[in-house]
């Protein structure tokens, strides 16, 4: 079953985090804008209340959550009910397919990657943001997991194990990204972003169909 609970009961908590850290949120949007194609059709899987798809320009949205649904409508996200391992959209339909901090939650990302490579047209581009398990950020959010309302039952991947993912899903050209070189909360400003991975704890991998 998909994480929800979490999400349904702290929707305030979770739109909190991105208002006290802003500089983190907007080093992530920045690094997001580099690899998602400037037009076409789009769609955020686990859309979440909408914090990405909105300024990213993405029009269409799948959330398990009813609570995290309803703010993302109110953003003006057109966004439905489903989950990244069923994706209630017939095949070919989006020229992009966005997933940021989802995998985290996912039953089964392999599933979900293939779901999203069904929903893309040839030559669609598949756009996943995550925290790289392996940075310092990755490593204390899952020593510290048990404290969290939201990771608790998360599980994190490397980089390598994510592009592994896409690969096998049929994602060809994979093209990366990377941002948050300081904690979240240490930020003064937005962190650059650089190309590649290794350094930065905040990742975004590109593929295309």
């Amino acid at each position: 079953m998909a994480i929800i609970e979490p999400f349904e009961q702290h929707v305030q908590k979770y739109e909190e985090w991105f208002e006290k850290n802003q500089f983190a949120y907007q080093s992530e949007l920045n690094a997001l804008r580099e690899l998602l194609p400037p037009d076409g059709i789009g769609i955020e899987i686990g859309v979440g209340t909408g914090r990405f798809a909105e300024p990213l320009g993405i029009e269409f949205g799948i959330e398990p959550s009813y609570e995290m649904r309803q703010v993302a409508w109110e953003r003006g996200i057109d966004v439905f009910n489903g989950t990244a391992e069923d994706v209630p959209f017939d095949d070919a339909v989006f020229d992009a397919v966005l997933m940021v901090t989802t995998i985290c939650f996912l039953d089964n990302v392999a599933t979900a990657f293939r779901e999203a490579f069904r929903v893309l047209h040839p030559g669609g581009i598949l756009v996943v943001g995550f925290i790289d398990k392996d940075s310092s950020l990755g490593k204390e959010y899952q020593q510290h997991k048990e404290e969290s309302v939201f990771y608790r039952e998360a599980t994190f991947y490397s980089t390598g194990e994510v592009s592994t993912y896409m690969i096998n899903a049929g994602f060809m050209n994979l093209d990366y990204r990377q941002t948050l070189f300081h904690k979240p909360e240490e930020l003064t400003k937005p962190d650059p972003v650089e190309k590649g991975y290794g350094r930065g704890a905040f990742v975004v991998i590109r593929g295309e169909k």
